[in-house]
């Protein structure tokens, strides 16, 4: 078994600089810079950990990893022109770089650069890892469909936020380990349980995401806090705060998310009172550690030595004890 640094520096190294660099640079450029900016690589080490779990080579795994990380970062250049995010990691997003039609262009080519590398696996094995892929990639798209009509629809309940980021987010880090376990040649039903295992994390994961908007710090989170408070967007937060919410404090909310043309900071700052004062982010704080616990009752079910589930399960407490 390889420590997480060690696998943490072969994913690094396959993202060195330069690597995605080709002509026309007005295409390849952009995805060289967005591939450059880093993040937490959490998917492709999600896909070695959990090869490596069930006795597989993470060498063998790494393509497939390598894929599922330029996925992962093709729809980030597509969510922030939906969203008119300036900030991603830290630095500006590429439509703010560039321009928005750059970001389509270099976001579609992502998306087949990805599906090469996720090819990159030895015959027997390719059925299956696509179609996990592929499944995964129509959900992630159904997911950020339901995120765009909630912005326009009227009512939307936890039942349909829940459904919304299990496909936008939390299949994706289910679908990470699944395809590691597959190429370990793991059994059905471990690869069933890793699967929930991931999908329950990515759950636990977008709501620690949600909090760190309104609670987190810029510099720490890598983009600007408070954007979905500015955008009135549809969290588990805003749909908590609106259950919770009566008289004067109800009405404030529903003034402020409901006029525009209003200061960013005042709104956000105000509206961040409420929350407290409703106890919004210790709520999702709990229905984050009961999202965690389930991920790791599944883990549990695997029939592995526990030993060789201490990465994943050192992983997954990183994942969701983020600072905010």
């Amino acid at each position: 078994m390889h420590s997480v640094d060690y696998l943490k520096k072969k994913i690094q190294d396959a993202f060195s600089a330069g690597k995605f660099l080709d002509l026309p640079a007005e295409l390849y450029d952009p995805i060289e810079y967005a591939l450059s900016q880093g993040g937490k690589r959490l998917r492709p080490l999600l896909v070695l950990l959990s090869c490596e779990m069930f006795d597989g080579n993470p060498d063998e795994a790494m393509n497939p990893a390598i894929g599922v990380e330029i996925f992962h970062n093709f729809t980030l250049l597509h969510d922030d022109i939906m969203d008119q995010a300036p900030l991603r990691r830290g630095a500006q997003t590429v439509y703010k770089k560039w321009d928005s039609n750059v970001a389509i262009l270099s976001g579609d080519t992502m998306f087949v650069m990805a599906y090469e590398y996720v090819c990159r696996v030895a015959p027997p094995k390719l059925p299956d890892i696509l179609a996990t892929f592929n499944d995964t990639a129509r959900k992630v798209c159904e997911g950020q469909q339901y995120d765009l009509n909630f912005e326009t629809q009227e009512r939307v309940t936890m039942e349909d936020y829940f459904m919304m980021i299990r496909l936008k987010t939390a299949v994706l880090i289910a679908c990470c380990v699944k395809v590691g376990a597959i190429m370990a040649g793991a059994d059905p039903q471990d690869a069933e349980n890793i699967y929930q295992f991931g999908d329950h994390l990515g759950m636990a994961f977008q709501l620690q995401d949600d909090l760190l908007d309104a609670f987190g710090s810029t510099s720490k989170f890598g983009k600007e806090i408070g954007g979905d408070i500015v955008t009135n967007k549809k969290t588990f937060l805003y749909l908590k705060a609106f259950e919770l919410a009566v008289g004067e404090r109800l009405e404030e909310l529903n003034r402020l998310f409901g006029s525009g043309g209003q200061d960013a900071a005042d709104k956000v700052r105000r509206i961040k009172k409420i929350y407290s004062e409703l106890g919004i982010d210790r709520i999702t704080q709990n229905i984050i550690r009961e999202y965690h616990e389930k991920a790791m009752e599944y883990l549990e079910m695997i029939s592995v030595d526990e030993p060789h589930k201490a990465g994943l399960r050192k992983l997954a407490n990183e994942m969701i004890h983020r600072e905010v």
